[in-house]
């Protein structure tokens, strides 16, 4: 019982969790961005491609 009561109260491990959660979520947000912004940004470049001179 008393390892048991020492296991959950040691907090060590917390700081990297908590540290791996923000950076999932970060990773999330970007990777959501580059969807949103997926389509626009095909349209840029289509839009150069085709004003750009052929050789």
């Amino acid at each position: 019982m008393h390892i048991l009561k020492a296991f959950l109260a040691d907090n060590r491990g917390a700081t990297a969790i908590e540290y791996g959660l923000i950076a999932a979520l970060i990773g999330g947000a970007i990777v959501s961005a580059f969807g949103i912004f997926t389509g626009s940004l095909q349209a840029i470049f289509n839009v150069i491609g085709n004003n750009l001179p052929a050789n």
